[in-house]
């Protein structure tokens, strides 16, 4: 009998070791795969150039697809990554031996930098990474081709997402997707677009779009419209990763990028108090502020620190700003007269509407709901839901007819659950005070 259950015991830790090994397997690929296989498919890109991006991203497609059916049979190796870019490397290598005459100019150089030296191998130092993602993200950016896919393209081999992923941050279809990337690959080729940095006299130009990439990467990461969540922290990650590359290069390190960089911190910081325990969106006034994290804030300090060298002065300081009197959960009548004259200066160098309305908030937290809700309703936006969302807010205690009124237009236009969410909740509070 004891033997017996010894048999049971090492059979019950032979299932919970395999079990274990599983989930393990299970968060360490796709994790693994939304950091390494960008890396390896920007590295493989540049070698190749762009005009054959899809060899490279099938490269490293295959090798996480070699890593899924190994490590399942064989267990995770100790050094994963070491793996992968092992693995990466034998498939180009294998790549060039097949397709000699279509890549010989590439296998030339391979062949010659190993007679040269047999331990030069291709590239994938943690240098030539990042100087590989970033000359790669000035390349997707190129002012050639639209702006939407310059940011699917990003999405995808930059930051690693697949299709329905891009699909659903556009609000949109897998054909659709495919379409506009096939197109922006296909005009990247006929412009013979370089996997390389600028020259110095372009990067200011040329960083503008990259940036705009990046804070659009960024805004759909925080308030996403293409799912039910809140907040997509990994879009904003992945938009923060790429934006301190940026700032860490020399070439790069500039007052704007530090900027947008700020921002980033400033808005991330809050993301541990943004939601309940139930995935509900908490408004600003009702965070607790003990959840912010203040490392981040601290570092967001330091990037707009950065930000002020210099006479360049953008949206994303402007914003920043913003961003940082938002850290001060202190409701006084200098931080809102604060954060009203920034939103005049952001209408002065870029006016939007979404900008406008916010200044509307700040308008009637310095002065007055009344004055606000004038402002407001000049601006007329009754095809979006923030509009009659503020408009709700703004009417309360001055109006309750009027604002339940607006709540009511806002959640018939509203997307999101976690918007709807918010908005009946609201409503719900009038029918309850009757």
């Amino acid at each position: 009998m004891q033997n017996a259950d010894i048999c049971c015991d090492c059979h019950r830790s032979t299932i919970i070791g395999q079990r274990d090994f599983t989930m393990q397997q299970q968060e360490l690929i796709p994790h693994l795969f939304r950091t390494e296989f960008t890396k390896i498919t920007s590295v493989l890109c540049k070698l190749f150039g762009i005009e054959h991006i899809e060899i490279a991203e099938d490269i490293a497609g295959e090798t996480f697809l070699t890593a899924l059916e190994t490590w399942t049979y064989k267990g995770i190796p100790e050094n994963p990554v070491a793996w992968l870019y092992t693995v990466a490397k034998n498939k180009a290598k294998n790549y060039f031996q097949r397709n000699a005459v279509f890549t010989q100019k590439i296998a030339k150089q391979l062949l010659q930098a190993e007679n040269e030296n047999p331990e030069i191998d291709i590239d994938l130092s943690e240098k030539n990474i990042t100087d590989s993602q970033l000359q790669m993200l000035f390349a997707l950016c190129h002012p050639s081709i639209p702006a939407e896919a310059q940011i699917g393209l990003s999405l995808r081999i930059l930051c690693g997402f697949g299709i329905d992923e891009i699909a659903n941050a556009f609000l949109t279809n897998k054909e659709t997707i495919n379409k506009r990337l096939f197109r922006a690959k296909e005009k990247l080729r006929t412009e013979h677009v370089k996997i390389e940095f600028p020259d110095i006299t372009e990067i200011p130009k040329r960083l503008e779009t990259v940036l705009t990439t990046l804070y659009l990467l960024f805004n759909e990461g925080y308030y996403s419209e293409s799912q039910d969540s809140i907040v997509r922290e990994d879009l904003c990650l992945e938009a923060m990763r790429l934006t301190y590359l940026l700032a860490e290069n020399k070439q790069t390190n500039l007052p704007e990028v530090n900027a947008l960089l700020s921002l980033m911190c400033f808005h991330a910081s809050r993301f541990p108090a943004r939601k309940n325990a139930n995935g509900e969106i908490i408004l600003y006034q009702d965070q607790d502020e003990t959840l912010w994290d203040e490392e981040l804030i601290t570092k967001g300090m330091y990037f707009l620190n950065e930000a002020s060298k210099g006479n360049t002065i953008t949206k994303y300081h402007i914003e920043a700003g913003i961003a940082f009197w938002h850290t001060k959960k202190s409701d006084t009548k200098q931080k809102w007269l604060a954060i009203l004259q920034l939103y005049n200066e952001l209408l002065i160098i870029e006016y939007s509407p979404i900008a406008a309305l916010n200044r509307t908030y700040a308008l009637s937290k310095a002065n007055s709901k009344e004055e606000a809700i004038t402002e407001a309703e000049k601006l007329n936006l009754t095809d979006n839901h923030f509009y009659f969302t503020l408009l709700g807010e703004l009417y309360k205690s001055v109006d309750n007819k009027k604002a339940k009124m607006n709540f009511e237009k806002a959640l018939a236009l509203a997307k999101t659950k976690a918007d709807k969410q918010v908005i009946q909740a609201n409503i719900d509070k009038f029918e309850v005070n009757g």
